[in-house]
């Protein structure tokens, strides 16, 4: 991992950015758009949601044009989700920062409940989990895609973190300077860049929960043992050869 990289830090001006990054997404975009707005006007907060078009060959980029003010999109050339999240991350300018999957595969009761525990200060950063005691399962789960995930997670509670139990979970949030610390020194592209950020987040000495979510839909995921399992198992290792190097 680098250290610090020099990022330029916009002032805050609304309560909440939510950041999907999203690759030729134009079918699963549309409901995933109107189910935030919906959520988040019911909620009354001030927020922007910007979804990162990861050099997406159809209409997903301009998808968000002429939706609503409060959403946006950004351009970014195709070089993976943690590409993809990071850039989205560092350009938001929100109080509190959080992403989430382009099919929208968690209920966001969880935003809510993470944001109120980040502006009271109780903690930095609070990461989706899916094996709490109170999270559900709301649609049946693919064995592969389930085979996959438990074999990450194993794996990641060895060499990532014991007690942050679901490392992939598609669903994180951070206070602004939370994020722009972490986001600043990510490197990761692919799947593995979940781990790195909780890496990072441990090194620099910020304070995590965990909220409990709700697996509403898997469709969209892409996540598979064979494609991805040694590509993200290298990217650990090389997580923590560079973990050293992390500075506050």
């Amino acid at each position: 991992m680098t250290q610090s990289r020099p990022h330029p830090v916009s002032a805050v001006d609304h309560e909440l950015t939510l950041v999907i990054p999203a690759h030729n997404e134009e079918h699963r975009l549309p409901r995933t758009l109107q189910a935030a707005k919906t959520f988040l006007d019911r909620w009354g907060i001030d927020y922007r949601v910007v979804v990162v078009d990861n050099d997406s060959r159809d209409n997903t980029a301009r998808l968000t044009a002429g939706f609503d003010r409060a959403f946006l999109t950004i351009a970014q050339p195709r070089r993976g989700k943690g590409a993809a999240v990071r850039q989205g991350m560092l350009c938001a300018t929100g109080a509190v920062v959080a992403f989430t999957d382009a099919d929208l595969p968690y209920g966001l009761d969880a935003l809510r409940r993470g944001y109120d525990w980040i502006q009271r200060r109780e903690c930095d950063v609070v990461y989706g989990v899916r094996g709490l005691e109170d999270a559900t399962v709301a649609v049946r789960r693919r064995w592969q895609r389930s085979m996959a995930s438990s074999v990450f997670r194993a794996l990641a509670r060895r060499l990532v973190s014991s007690d942050v139990t679901d490392t992939q979970c598609g669903f994180k949030m951070f206070s602004r300077h939370a994020a722009t610390e972490v986001f600043s020194r990510t490197t990761v592209d692919g799947f593995a860049f979940d781990a790195e950020v909780i890496v990072l987040a441990r090194h620099l000495g910020l304070k995590h929960a965990c909220v409990p979510v709700t697996l509403i839909n898997e469709a969209g995921s892409t996540l598979a043992l064979r494609r991805h399992a040694l590509p993200m198992v290298r990217d650990v290792l090389l997580i923590r050869r560079r973990a050293a190097d992390v500075r506050a």
